[in-house]
């Protein structure tokens, strides 16, 4: 592992969906997820973690140090026995080893061998209990630049469900929007970090190269045509940072260059209010 990163940093990251659901929502007969008062469209930061971890799974599968803890299929409670097993230990059901010591080795471990508990933390709490760890990364909901259409499209599928159905075909239906340019912001705790995951520079990269390529090997025709666009980084020199994130923020804007509705990137332009950028935070453009 390389050293624990040490300064703060934030993220803008862009990203679009053409012909597709993004997220569904379940509580709307999953119909992509909208703020019901604007219009404009939303993406649970869950659903990005979802595919950061597919990513990292994905392209680091077998490494030591880069497991995924939370997986389709695998009980968390699996995984904290392997802490124990690991640490020579044996759980009591919901509690922690009565040694202190004990407890930091087993939520150590947990750190040093799943990249999202690093990243992102972990309530580990269970019934084989590896205690709680709050990560470094944190990432808002993404928000689409305007409201998005929300479409149901009937589609026709020939194999049907009954084998004494008297037809030869059912009907479906396939919820997506036209088009929608999303927008994602994102903090990095150097803080955090040296006090708990030990989050390194190498995972950092990982991180970086996870939002530009996560949509590149988790395709569905449901999801359409999505693609990573712009990724904007602020370095800050100091572990706590230098200036209050929202500021820089607001630097990244985004405009329509057409009338009416959009279709495609090139119908916006993305700009980057550097005029008085404080000295002591350097912006990386990562895409």
């Amino acid at each position: 592992m390389s050293e624990v990163i040490n300064k703060r940093r934030e993220f803008v990251v862009l990203f679009d969906v053409e012909n597709g659901n993004p997220n569904g929502d379940p509580d709307a007969g999953n119909l992509p997820r909208i703020d019901f008062e604007t219009g404009h469209g939303i993406i649970t930061d869950v659903c990005i973690k979802r595919k950061i971890r597919n990513y990292v799974g994905t392209v680091k599968e077998g490494c030591d140090g880069f497991d995924i803890y939370v997986k389709e299929g695998t009980a968390l409670n699996s995984q904290h026995k392997k802490a124990y097993d690991a640490m020579g230990l044996t759980s009591v059901s919901k509690k922690l080893p009565k040694s202190k010591t004990d407890a930091e080795k087993l939520t150590a471990f947990m750190c040093s061998k799943f990249y999202d508990i690093r990243a992102f933390g972990a309530v580990m709490s269970t019934d084989v209990n590896c205690g709680q760890v709050r990560g470094p990364i944190q990432m808002t909901f993404a928000r689409s630049a305007d409201p998005i259409f929300q479409q149901e499209i009937t589609i026709t599928r020939v194999a049907v469900t009954k084998e004494d159905a008297d037809k030869d075909r059912e009907m479906g239906r396939k919820a997506v929007i036209p088009y929608g340019l999303y927008r994602m912001e994102g903090y990095v705790s150097a803080n955090l970090a040296m006090k708990s995951t030990h989050f390194s520079e190498q995972d950092l990269d990982l991180f970086w190269e996870a939002l530009i390529n996560m949509f590149e090997h988790d395709r569905s025709a449901s999801r359409g045509k999505m693609t990573t666009r712009k990724l904007f980084v602020f370095e800050h020199e100091t572990a706590l940072g230098n200036c209050q994130a929202h500021t820089l923020f607001d630097r990244i804007v985004i405009k329509k260059n057409v009338e009416g509705v959009t279709r495609k990137f090139s119908d916006y332009s993305v700009s980057v209010d550097k005029e008085d950028m404080p000295s002591t935070v350097k912006l990386l453009e990562k895409l």
